[in-house]
């Protein structure tokens, strides 16, 4: 038997997407070990969470509703965790791929004296208990197998590679309070505010369509051509390295290997010649589709679909359509 614990994050009160996918492996997974699912959640609010996460899968929902866990402290998360992952005897501990993510799983792996497998688009479990995976590696040009033997395994998973299913509807699932697993006098770092913008936009670490601008835009006004397509489609706005260097549009929104990595199902590529860096960030999308004048460019080697002109002509055609479309 191998019981999986899943971190279950949050956002103004509310789980991410990812987190719901990491629950649904979850369900795959402590399914094939004859394991239970627990979730673990953190901060004021968190047994609220107990309904959309059983039907999700989830057998138990282990809360720590803390206040002085409501914003992320990445010590007090990461223990929290690895308290969580030994109380409830797990054997595999999934986390979303999100930026909190991958700065707190590999923090608990270390309380845990436990192997990280990080970015995997493919999970699975052997006969004799080891958990393996696969992930990206080399921009995507090449994938790589990953194992661990260990008695517990951390794996953190890419965002929009795994399905959010609706495994039990209706259903909900025991909510357990815990106490928190550090005192907030022995919290050295936190989080003390959260800064948002004015104009609150889609995530593109969560998005599943992203409308990404880069140098070919030439300045950032133009960047509202992007914004108009990525509304239409009811995407994100992502960038390139280029032009967040430009000042053209915050770093927030850059997509490649010094920025998000990505994995929508749907990425359109828009006055981005495709440096090896961006490369990395979003090959894995299931439908690329690049909008380039120069028939040379090389995002027309990793586009499913490419369209040779002036963006300036080609995108407002393009949203033009969509929103036709959709309106029919």
């Amino acid at each position: 038997m191998r019981n999986v614990l899943v971190f279950g994050e949050r956002r103004d009160g509310d789980l991410k997407k990812p987190s719901l996918e990491a629950v649904s492996v979850g369900r795959r997974l402590a399914d094939a070990g004859g394991g239970t699912l627990s979730v673990l959640v953190v901060g004021p609010g968190a047994a609220e969470a107990a309904a959309a996460l059983g039907a999700h899968g989830a057998d138990r929902v282990v809360a720590c509703e803390a206040e002085h866990l409501a914003l992320y402290a990445p010590e007090a998360y990461a223990a929290q965790i690895a308290e969580a992952a030994r109380a409830e005897g797990a054997g595999i501990v999934l986390v979303a791929g999100t930026q909190m993510g991958r700065d707190v799983a590999p923090r608990a792996a270390a309380r845990l004296g436990a192997g990280c497998l990080s970015d995997l688009v493919e999970i699975e479990t052997a006969g004799d208990g080891t958990v393996r995976g696969r992930r990206p590696v080399y921009s995507g040009k090449a994938y790589a197998r990953v194992a661990s033997r260990g008695p517990v395994a951390v794996a953190i998973l890419r965002p929009n590679v795994f399905p959010a299913t609706v495994a039990r509807p209706g259903a909900g699932a025991d909510a357990v309070a815990v106490p928190p697993a550090l005192a907030p006098e022995r919290i050295r770092v936190r989080t003390t505010a959260v800064e948002r913008g004015g104009e609150q936009e889609i995530d593109v670490a969560e998005a599943s369509i992203i409308v990404s601008g880069g140098r070919g835009l030439k300045g950032p006004e133009s960047f509202s051509l992007v914004r108009d397509l990525a509304r239409a489609l009811g995407g994100a706005v992502g960038a390139s390295r280029a032009a967040v260097d430009a000042g053209w549009i915050p770093h927030s929104h850059q997509v490649g290997q010094t920025g998000k990595v990505v994995s929508p199902n749907l990425y359109v590529a828009c006055g981005i010649s495709g440096a090896i860096q961006h490369l990395a960030g979003m090959s894995s999308s299931k439908v690329i589709v690049a909008v380039n004048k120069d028939p040379e460019a090389p995002i027309f080697k990793a586009a499913d679909y490419g369209v040779v002109g002036d963006l300036f002509e080609v995108l407002p055609r393009l949203t033009e359509e969509v929103r036709r479309l959709k309106s029919s």
